[in-house]
């Protein structure tokens, strides 16, 4: 007969191995229905873009991401105040519409926390006219359209101040307004239009500052556009963005690479005439 001290040892042996068991069972369990990390291939994104000639860009994109096993679905939209506040809502998961004075003038205003993560193409804002072949003819008090949008008006303003037209306070940035033009030699008058109004206004204006894509659905040519802001350095380079939080998931550098190249760049070049340049 075993003692009281061996039976209790034996015991409590045997609740040890019992105890140890319960934990691997318990371990092997979780690992087993434990949630996979999400690969890029597992998922399918929303990308918010503006209605027009980059849905057929997009088309394309998808093309190309479809080869890396992401499936993307383009999210339209016709307001450019409407795709930053998608993203940060999560109801797209990136957009690709704007240029960084755009952003950062949308984060100070509503404090998004969106990140650009590759850039996509540039469109260099020009000056159109179809009464004037060049910047030298506008007559004085000659009546000149911008965009009445902060970022736009800037760069409509810095276009104009590049081509001697005007001179700009100095140390004013991408951000200029009218209260800072210090020179008007020919008295120029601006009139300040919606984006999206301003070329159509052509035929009432001396000439007008036009967004590339305003341009292609107003009917501007480049025979048509006097001058254009170069394109070395240009801050206005549009790009994919997405969540600050989301910037560094795997999904992400495929749907870049998706993007950037050659098979995309040849429908941008298609579909844009020439008059919209790969930024990357």
């Amino acid at each position: 007969m075993k003692s009281a001290l061996t039976l209790l040892t034996t015991t409590s042996r045997l609740t040890r191995r019992a105890s140890m068991a319960a934990l691997l069972g318990a371990v092997v369990t979780m690992c087993a229905f434990a949630p996979a990390p999400v690969k890029a291939e597992d998922k399918t994104l929303k990308v918010g873009i503006m209605s027009g000639e980059d849905e057929d860009v997009w088309r394309v994109v998808a093309q190309e991401a479809a080869k890396k096993g992401l499936k993307i679905e383009a999210v339209v939209f016709n307001d450019y105040t409407q795709p930053n506040e998608a993203l940060s809502q999560g109801e797209v998961d990136a957009n690709a519409f704007q240029h960084k004075p755009y952003l950062d003038n949308q984060i100070q205003a509503h404090g998004y926390k969106i990140v650009p993560v590759g850039y996509t193409g540039v469109w260099p804002i020009g000056l159109y006219s179809k009464k004037h072949k060049g910047v030298g003819e506008l007559p004085e008090g000659a009546v000149i359209g911008v965009p009445n949008d902060p970022s736009n008006e800037g760069r409509a303003l810095n276009l104009l101040a590049h081509e001697g037209a005007i001179k700009l306070k100095d140390g004013t940035g991408i951000l200029a307004t009218v209260a800072d033009i210090t020179e008007n030699p020919k008295k120029l008058e601006i009139k300040e239009l919606d984006a999206g109004i301003v070329g159509r206004s052509i035929d009432d204006l001396d000439a007008a500052v036009v967004n590339t894509d305003w341009a292609l659905k107003s009917g501007l040519t480049p025979a048509e556009r006097i001058a254009q802001e170069p394109v070395a350095d240009n801050p206005y380079r549009n790009f994919i963005a997405v969540r600050e939080a989301d910037k560094d998931q795997p999904w992400v550098k495929d749907l870049v690479a998706s993007y950037q190249n050659p098979t995309v760049k040849a429908e941008f070049d298609k579909v844009y005439k020439g008059t919209g340049l790969a930024a990357y």
